[in-house]
């Protein structure tokens, strides 16, 4: 397994009707477990996929100024589908086209 990171461009200062809708995006993708409760290696409050502990697969998210950071730990193809799934999601529930900045996908 590698480590893996991804910044899509939903930002944390979107408006409220934007960040209602990203649960239930993170529920429609693959291993969802919920929100940490800070147990078995895991910050409180944040989306957890797979596993809770940072040292097992696992994926996790924060909102941070330059956008929805996700990171991971997932062997490089298992990444490559979850990565295209929630771009798809993501894109569809939120009426606009969600992607990478660093990649081109997106404009800032």
């Amino acid at each position: 397994m590698n480590y893996q990171e991804m910044n899509l461009n939903i930002r944390f200062d979107a408006p409220e009707e934007i960040w209602e809708k990203v649960p239930l995006i993170y529920e429609q993708l693959d291993g969802w477990l919920g929100f940490s409760t800070g147990t078995a290696g895991s910050q409180a409050g944040i989306p957890y996929w797979f596993a809770f502990c940072e040292n097992e697969k696992h994926v996790s998210a924060s909102a941070e100024p330059s956008g929805l950071q996700f990171s991971a730990l997932m062997e490089d193809s298992e990444w490559l589908v979850w990565v295209i799934r929630i771009k798809e999601i993501a894109s569809r529930m939120l009426g606009y086209k969600v992607g990478e900045i660093e990649l081109g996908e997106v404009d800032y």
